[in-house]
């Protein structure tokens, strides 16, 4: 017997197993290989289609928190837009506020000057009427300790003051 070449008997049967090993796998195993083998793929192909699906709606929902965060940035640079003229405007109020006030009180000052003034003129006033009418008087009894002086100094003012009445 050659290690190469077999029996013909040998030959025979391992034909006859072969044979019925592969009616019997035809039969009954590879049916049931191929469904398994189609059912992997099956379920690897609608594995894909889902993944495929989760894809595109990651993609849409990746785009709509874009669009969601642009339009956030956008109302926060709107609210921030607002917030700061809001903050001029109450600025630009409490100067004019703080001017008007500022204005009323140099007014109220101003007025209160004056009528200190005014007041102090007609003290002033008052003052130099009666010294005027002191020194006056003096004068007058000085000089009119005659009966004739007096008389002439009565004519005198009554000329005055008649010449300031016309």
């Amino acid at each position: 017997m050659s290690l190469l070449l077999p029996d013909s008997g040998l030959l025979f049967w391992m034909l006859l197993s072969f044979g019925v090993v592969f009616v019997v796998l035809a039969k009954y195993g590879f049916p049931v290989i191929t469904n398994m083998v189609e059912g992997r793929k099956t379920y690897i192909d609608q594995s894909m289609e889902v993944e495929r699906q989760a894809n595109v709606q990651l993609a849409k929902l990746k785009e709509e928190s874009e669009a969601l965060i642009a339009a956030a940035n956008k109302e926060q640079g709107r609210i921030l837009r607002e917030a700061m003229h809001e903050r001029d405007k109450i600025l630009v109020d409490a100067r004019k506020q703080a001017e008007a006030t500022d204005q009323k009180e140099l007014n109220d000052v101003k007025r209160q000057i004056q009528q200190e003034k005014e007041e102090a003129i007609r003290d002033i006033r008052r003052q130099v009427a009666v010294l005027s009418v002191d020194i006056a008087e003096k004068v007058i009894r000085k000089n009119l300790n005659e009966k004739e002086a007096q008389m002439d100094m009565i004519d005198r003012m009554l000329d005055e003051m008649l010449i300031d009445k016309n």
